[in-house]
């Protein structure tokens, strides 16, 4: 059976089986948005790590969302709407013309991952070999170039033409960002 959702003008208002899906969510609302929809009866997820986070006086663990901006809820037709309706819910994450649904072996398999105490980030697949980048952080802030490589979670190469030359920068590729 083909899946139909609300907003799909071929669709009849039916009930179907709950299907994974992607929402967007306000910046740093992804933890709130997932309570909210559990104080609702939704089944939501959001895939956390645990990190050491430091300030002038003191280190602290704390979970922060493996994936920013993203909140994973399993919905039929009829709590749809009612997940774009919570605080916090931007819009769900759509691919030709239609919510995209997530297969429960993908969500099972983040629910592993960020179950284990296995050292795991997420970069965007943005980053393409040629791509123009700037370094939005740390004393490199402002830095552009072309991005060769992304050689691991902490290495990044970048191209400076004004210097004719190749710099490898140890840095997290989470510290730069496309220039447009």
């Amino acid at each position: 059976m083909t899946e139909r959702l609300p907003g799909d003008e071929k669709s009849p208002d039916i009930i179907q089986t709950p299907l994974w899906y992607a929402v967007y969510t306000r910046s740093r609302s992804e933890k709130s948005l997932m309570e909210l929809l559990k104080e609702k009866g939704i089944e939501a997820y959001v895939p956390l790590r645990k990190v050491i986070h430091q300030w002038s006086d003191r280190k602290r663990l704390v979970e922060e969302p493996l994936i920013r901006s993203y909140c994973f809820v399993k919905v039929s037709n009829k709590d749809y709407y009612e997940v774009l309706n919570t605080q916090g819910a931007v819009r769900y994450i759509w691919f030709s013309g239609k919510a995209a649904s997530i297969p429960e072996r993908q969500i099972d398999t983040l629910k592993a991952i960020t179950g284990s105490n296995v050292e795991v980030e997420c970069l965007p697949d943005t980053f393409q070999p040629g791509t123009k980048v700037m370094v939005n952080a740390g004393p490199l802030t402002g830095l552009v170039g072309e991005l060769v490589n992304v050689a691991n979670k902490k290495k990044v190469i970048i191209r400076i033409d004004q210097l004719k030359q190749v710099i490898t920068l140890s840095i997290s590729p989470l510290l730069i960002e496309i220039v447009k």
